[in-house]
């Protein structure tokens, strides 16, 4: 499901075939990626990856990639992602997108910037877009917006305050050569103070990037937070909010 979301595709692989089947590639640069991947998935496959070039704008580019056989069960995934041919965000995301999911998502997609990070959705219309970004704020509590990239494209961004929180959910489903999308939110300088918080009316947490942000969002005194730690207090601050460093 992730390698759909991302650079993934089905396909039926030829017209008297009843089945689709599932494409994978990626640049020769990610290709430690590619062969993880094919091994998780090599029971489906009849071949090895294979080698692909081609030029664009005066350069050459290499790649690596691989089919799966042609199966039942890649058609029932089909008719989840694909509307006449074209490739959808299927209506069932909110259960789809699991941490595993996200984390292949990321690991295809993602791209990693100074404050935040960005998932490359230009392939998906707008509502669809939307839809995905809905989940992720919902089920995961992530803090995103929609940015315009290249006139109708879209994309989404994660906010730098839930970095910490999405490291937290995808780090552990994570291929070791796509960690450097993350590397700058895994070895945190020791001056952030991240803290999480815990909303004992809401049976809620969150994870904020510091102090001063945390006592920002919640209204209360910064200096409260600093004596609730100072203290080790097991209780929670005033009925309402627990605070642990993570």
């Amino acid at each position: 499901m992730g390698l759909l979301l991302s650079d993934g595709w089905l396909t039926m692989s030829k017209k008297k075939s009843k089945n689709a089947r599932l494409g994978f590639k990626q640049s020769l640069d990610h290709s430690t990626y590619v062969w993880f991947v094919f091994n998780q998935l090599s029971h489906y496959c009849s071949n090895v990856p294979y080698f692909v070039s081609g030029g664009k704008a005066g350069k050459i580019h290499y790649a690596l990639g691989f089919f799966t056989r042609a199966l039942p069960c890649f058609t029932e995934v089909y008719s989840l992602f694909y509307v006449n041919k074209v490739k959808i965000i299927p209506g069932d995301i909110y259960n789809i997108l699991t941490p595993l999911t996200l984390a292949h998502l990321i690991m295809g997609d993602g791209s990693a910037q100074r404050h935040g990070l960005i998932i490359c959705t230009d392939s998906f219309k707008l509502v669809d877009i939307i839809s995905l970004m809905n989940v992720l704020m919902i089920r995961y509590r992530l803090n995103c917006t929609i940015r315009v990239h290249n006139k109708s494209k879209y994309r989404i961004y994660i906010n730098q305050s839930s970095m910490a929180l999405l490291v937290k959910i995808v780090s552990p489903y994570m291929h070791y050569s796509m960690l450097y999308k993350l590397n700058s939110w895994l070895n945190k300088p020791k001056d952030r103070h991240e803290i999480e918080v815990f909303d004992v009316d809401n049976n809620t947490t969150t994870i904020y990037c510091s102090i001063s942000e945390g006592a920002t969002k919640l209204n209360i005194p910064k200096s409260a937070i600093i004596n609730y730690f100072s203290r080790n207090q097991d209780k929670p601050y005033k009925g309402k909010y627990r605070f642990n460093k993570p």
